[in-house]
């Protein structure tokens, strides 16, 4: 077992390394050095001893932030799919008269 600085909370020595929580998954608390006091369950940042909340809560804001922009870039809005897609573009008024079926095949109305 690592040493790790004593519980915050009842003085302790005794504390393991979290492997998974709900904030970070598997990278947060390794990054972190997240751990809980086995006598009292306290958490707390193995390494200076003091509480991870801040460390938690900016974990959290930037990893959010990275998904969002991760996600708006390889996933675009539907409205520049349809500037782009031409059967949703505008007409000339000369062209409302016509229906198109297919590439090949033109159905006028009159």
């Amino acid at each position: 077992m690592a040493h790790y600085q004593p519980c915050p909370n009842c003085a302790s020595e005794q504390a393991e390394l979290i492997s998974f929580t709900w904030w970070g998954g598997i990278v947060g608390p390794k990054m972190l050095t997240h751990v809980k006091c086995t006598k009292c369950g306290t958490t707390f940042n193995g390494k200076t001893g003091k509480s991870n909340q801040t460390a938690i809560a900016i974990y959290v804001t930037v990893s959010t932030i990275f998904g969002i922009v991760v996600i708006t870039t390889f996933y675009p809005s539907r409205n520049s799919d349809r500037q782009n897609n031409p059967s949703t573009s505008s007409v000339s008024s000369q062209d409302l008269g016509r229906v198109a079926i297919s590439p090949s095949l033109m159905v006028y109305r009159s």
